[in-house]
């Protein structure tokens, strides 16, 4: 008999921003096929007679290819296993997990998606800073720091320029300073607010407050190591005076509340 595979995000990291599906799911699994962002946390959630399996990438460094992750949930469901596999944040952001589900289907086997709280979403909650707000950000705009195979990126830099939208950059530490060059010369404000967040929501979070022309130099002098997701924008402003009562926004100003 087939099994199942299930691709689950496992959130930003925190356990507690798991879903109660993914949390039953994990509990009850025979295999569980897991990348390097996800917490050992998460995977303590796991039984002990449980199948593990590191399938975990690095930048520059994928220890296991896309194809060989393919063919072992193939190979696992084969077995008659429940399988889940177990993806940082949420599968089909940044996660490959189109690609998996594609795979899976290809050979007929059953297989789900459970969505996760992706880390923008968590690092956002986490630092206390809308995505979007009301006369500061009326769209936000996700994008990953790298391309398939190192290519050069290639983006819409116009449009990511526009004042009024927020970016939230994902594995974006190796091309920040491209990233924020490119910005740059297309009239994004070189004081636009800059916020990078490592390991968002966990114990050992780290944050930096910074500015579109000092982020590249910033992040490198603090020592900043990959995963790093950085937002790009006047929302970022907001963490900046937290601290702060603030009433309204006029002018595409925060109009800090007098005490």
């Amino acid at each position: 008999m087939v099994g199942r595979v299930f691709l689950v995000g496992a959130g930003p990291g925190d356990p507690e921003l798991l879903t109660l599906k993914a949390v039953r799911l994990i509990q009850n699994c025979d295999a569980l096929v897991y990348d390097r962002l996800v917490s050992q946390e998460v995977l303590d959630l796991a039984p002990e007679s449980v199948e593990l399996f590191n399938v975990g990438k690095r930048p520059h460094m994928h220890s296991v290819p896309q194809q060989d992750i393919n063919a072992l949930l193939v190979s696992l469901a084969r077995r008659g296993l429940t399988v889940v596999r177990l993806k940082g944040g949420d599968p089909f952001m940044f996660g490959r997990g189109g690609e998996e589900m594609l795979a899976l289907r290809a050979v007929g086997i059953p297989n789900e998606i459970v969505p996760g709280i992706t880390s923008a979403q968590g690092a956002a909650a986490s630092i206390k800073v809308p995505l979007t707000h009301r006369g500061l950000a009326n769209s936000v705009r996700y994008l990953t720091g790298h391309c398939r195979d190192n290519a050069a990126l290639d983006f819409d830099w116009e449009g990511l320029a526009d004042p009024s939208t927020t970016l939230v950059v994902y594995m974006g530490l190796a091309n920040i300073t491209e990233i924020a060059n490119q910005l740059m010369a297309y009239g994004r404000s070189p004081d636009t607010p800059v916020l990078a967040i490592s390991n968002a929501t966990r114990a050992d979070e780290r944050r930096l407050n910074t500015s579109l022309r000092d982020v590249s130099c910033t992040v490198k002098v603090a020592g900043f190591q990959s995963p790093v997701l950085f937002v790009v924008g006047d929302v970022v402003a907001i963490a900046r005076i937290q601290e702060q009562v603030f009433d309204v926004v006029e002018d595409n100003h925060l109009v800090v509340a007098a005490e």
